[in-house]
């Protein structure tokens, strides 16, 4: 894919990203996320700070991030990258909200944003290292 086709598709509906940290003994960690990409076109998310996820990062930035559609004819995008941690942000409840408009819709995004934009969340920037995209897997 190219730099166009790979924005695009992480903008495409509503798909969830997987985040994998790094566990304390080094093994893998991976959760599902709700993402936006800000205006750089980096991955934003928030999470906990004392979710394994925000201790993870917390610890050791280095993240990998990933987006598939899961139907034919399958598409994905891998990040590979260091996370840029906010943990105080006076715009976070700007974010969650954003966040929450994608997955939730404009009529519950304020509920959802307030629900998460709370004390102890970060915000989190995905800033890439290598980026890897195909498109139409199975053609």
């Amino acid at each position: 894919m190219s730099q166009e086709e790979i924005i695009e598709f992480l903008v495409e509906g509503t798909f969830t990203g997987k985040v994998s940290t790094i566990n304390k003994d080094g093994s893998p960690h991976i959760t599902p996320i709700w993402y936006i990409l800000d205006e750089d076109n980096y991955v934003t998310f928030t999470t906990y700070s004392k979710s394994v996820k925000g201790k993870n990062l917390l610890r050791d930035s280095r993240i990998s991030f990933c987006v598939d559609d899961q139907v034919p004819p399958f598409s994905f995008v891998i990040i590979d990258g260091i996370a840029e941690i906010i943990s105080e942000s006076d715009n976070l409840l700007v974010w969650t909200t954003k966040i929450a408009e994608r997955y939730m819709g404009k009529e519950l995004s304020n509920e959802y944003g307030k629900r998460n934009a709370f004390d102890g969340e970060l915000l989190i920037k995905v800033i890439p290292k290598k980026v890897i995209g195909q498109k139409d897997i199975s053609v």
